[in-house]
């Protein structure tokens, strides 16, 4: 025989008004630091690579005939001939390679091959 004793159910409490810090009520309050995180993130993350990719692309615009250029695979070559999405590398005397513009990293400046060579 064990002895228990009945449990009832206390009233709720009546319903306040729940503000936060600068009167911002609590449901705005409690998503404030997910806001502030994409904030953040848009600033350290997605601003930077939308500047990059903006750079890469009026670098490609700017290729010319004559530019030394390094090439995703490492390979360094003047460029002899461009075409619309494609263009020419010279990575030896008499012997041309074909490679899409997106391949090419950076613009070297004029007579770099000779002095890595």
């Amino acid at each position: 025989m064990f002895i228990t004793s009945n449990a009832y159910a206390q009233a709720a409490p009546a319903a306040t008004a729940a503000t936060g810090p600068f009167g911002l009520s609590g449901n705005l309050t409690s998503f404030l630091p997910i806001i502030l995180m994409f904030v953040v993130l848009y600033f350290l993350m997605i601003r930077p690579q939308m500047k990059r990719q903006k750079e890469q692309k009026a670098m490609m615009d700017a290729l010319g005939k004559g530019d030394e250029v390094v090439t995703v695979g490492g390979m360094l070559g003047k460029i002899t001939k461009v075409a619309d999405g494609y263009i020419a590398l010279e990575i030896a005397n008499g012997t041309e390679v074909l490679v899409q513009k997106g391949a090419v990293t950076t613009l070297l400046p004029k007579g770099t091959i000779k002095t890595v060579l």
